[in-house]
């Protein structure tokens, strides 16, 4: 009997991201960093809370996703600091 080499806890890639905002004229909050792909959790929540103390507000968050197959999961925020929109 031959089973086929998939590892059997095989996960989905996981999406880390971090975007950084300030308010316009207006006083709307708009990205001016990011959003930019982060190699790990901690990576991502320091990176959002240096941009914090530059910017309005810093939200690292992350999801599992195979964005080929357009398949994301519930996004999980990692860190907030200031002021960010609402997340979906």
């Amino acid at each position: 009997m031959r089973t086929e080499s998939i590892p059997p806890e095989r996960k989905t890639p996981k999406l880390i991201v971090v975007t950084a905002f300030d308010r316009d004229e207006s006083g709307d909050l708009q990205p001016v960093y990011g959003p930019a792909e982060q190699q790990s959790e901690d990576r991502a929540i320091r990176a959002a809370k240096a941009l914090a103390e530059k910017h309005a507000g810093a939200i690292a968050w992350s999801r599992e996703a195979n964005p080929a197959m357009g398949e994301y999961g519930e996004l999980t925020t990692l860190f907030v600091g200031g002021d960010v929109p609402d997340m979906e």
